[in-house]
């Protein structure tokens, strides 16, 4: 007999036929009334597949009482109440490293387009404006100082990008690590304060809600540039837009916003900013490793107990 699982929202179709070929599926958005289903048929479900997106909280693991595993697609967490999962001892999968290239590639993207405005003079040789005047200077990369805050697994990415264009990187963490060649800023706005160019690739959650403030950004200065591909929540993103507007900063490059997919349409009438629609792992090689790892994971637990690849206690 197949382990019967829920599904959370709506994954990649080559994850959703693998998961419904090798368990007992049952997709909850399917449901006209998911609160009623799940009264009647949460204690029938083993396992539970998700998202970083949908995560997992404590409700929905309630009305789960036989729940044993969680497999989600993605490597944020915020969205799950670990504490409660750790409580009841339901581990929980996760897909980091797999998609590590490239959102450390959709970083660099966008931090050379904002500075380069390949975007922006795009747009301007669409519009004819070329037939009448220059596209206008703009800024170099190479050889400039890449500040990255949060120098985890994908930070360590970007900063090997930046090595081939002879960057000078430092960071700033919670705390100063041990094995790396690079120097630790103890402050956010020292950080800022010294860079040319600010990476954002911080863990979500509380803990970093408003991370890059108003005061950050004025560190920042004028001829400074921000990048984010961790979380919208991490920026304050009214203070983001006021920096733009009033060129407190030189431009922004967003991957992540804070009321996805809702971006404030203010940004839209902006030269100095690049948005993307959070397609920072979003191509064919990621989105299958990290489908893979689900499986994998869920694969895992059902053979042995364990999560081969689980978020972390001290998560």
């Amino acid at each position: 007999m197949k382990h019967r699982i829920l599904q959370q929202g709506r994954l990649t179709p080559y994850l959703e036929q693998a998961l419904a070929d090798a368990y007992d599926m049952h997709l909850l958005a399917n449901e006209a009334d998911p609160a009623a289903f799940l009264k009647t048929h949460g204690a029938e479900f083993v396992g539970l597949a998700t998202s970083a997106r949908f995560g997992a909280d404590q409700a929905l693991m309630q009305a789960l009482p036989k729940l044993k595993v969680i497999s989600s697609f993605g490597v944020g967490y915020e969205t799950f109440d670990l504490a409660y999962a750790k409580r009841r001892g339901i581990p929980i999968g996760y897909t980091p490293d797999v998609l590590n290239d490239c959102v450390a590639d959709t970083a660099f993207g966008l931090l050379m387009d904002v500075a380069r405005g390949f975007s922006a003079s795009d747009r301007f040789v669409r519009r004819g404006d070329w037939l009448e005047s220059q596209f206008p200077l703009s800024t170099r990369i190479s050889n400039k100082r890449l500040g990255i805050v949060g120098l985890g697994r994908i930070g360590r990415v970007v900063a090997k990008r930046a090595s081939g264009f002879d960057m000078e990187i430092r960071y700033h963490n919670r705390n100063k690590l041990s094995d790396v060649p690079y120097a630790y800023e103890a402050t956010l706005t020292g950080l800022a304060d010294w860079a040319d160019f600010l990476v954002v690739i911080s863990a979500g959650g509380p803990a970093t809600k408003g991370l890059i403030s108003a005061e950050v950004l004025k560190a920042l200065g004028p001829k400074g540039f921000m990048v984010n591909v961790s979380r919208g929540s991490v920026v304050d993103e009214q203070a983001l837009l006021a920096a733009l507007q009033t060129k407190g900063i030189a431009g922004a490059g967003l991957d992540v916003y804070q009321d996805e997919p809702k971006v404030p349409e203010a940004f839209f009438q902006l030269d100095n900013v690049v948005l993307l629609p959070h397609v920072a792992s979003a191509t064919h090689e990621t989105r299958r490793a990290m489908a893979d790892c689900v499986l994998d994971n869920f694969a895992g637990f059902f053979a042995t107990g364990t999560v081969p690849v689980a978020v972390p206690d001290k998560a």
